[in-house]
């Protein structure tokens, strides 16, 4: 069973719609991953991800696709790339990571509520 937290410690976890426009391959990862870069709207501006999405996912299929990031945790040096954000989503079946995304179209920046 997970760890409870609070509403507040919840509230302190800024997830925000953002839409990506820029995804390349990032060969230094151990794992397989991509980088990608994801426009969070005019208040947070764009930033980047390092996202081992590489199972489900081409790099031509994210371009345009919102997805949703915790835009408040401290950058993370991962190999030569500084990832901004992390970007969400869940394991499937043989943990491959398939990405958390919104049901309509949002503004980018819109946060999860």
């Amino acid at each position: 069973m997970a760890e409870e937290i609070t509403y507040a410690d919840f509230e302190r976890v800024d997830i925000r719609v953002g839409t990506i426009i820029e995804a390349s391959p990032f060969p230094e990862a151990r794992k397989p991953a991509y980088k990608l870069v994801i426009d969070f709207g005019p208040d947070i501006g764009t930033k980047k991800s390092s996202a081992q999405i590489t199972v489900h996912y081409t790099l031509e299929s994210l371009i345009g696709r919102q997805v949703l990031g915790v835009v408040n945790f401290p950058p993370r040096q991962i190999g030569p790339f500084r990832s901004e954000v992390l970007t969400l989503g869940f394991e499937d079946e043989n943990g491959a990571i398939v990405l958390a995304a919104v049901e309509q179209p949002v503004p980018n920046g819109r946060k999860m509520m």
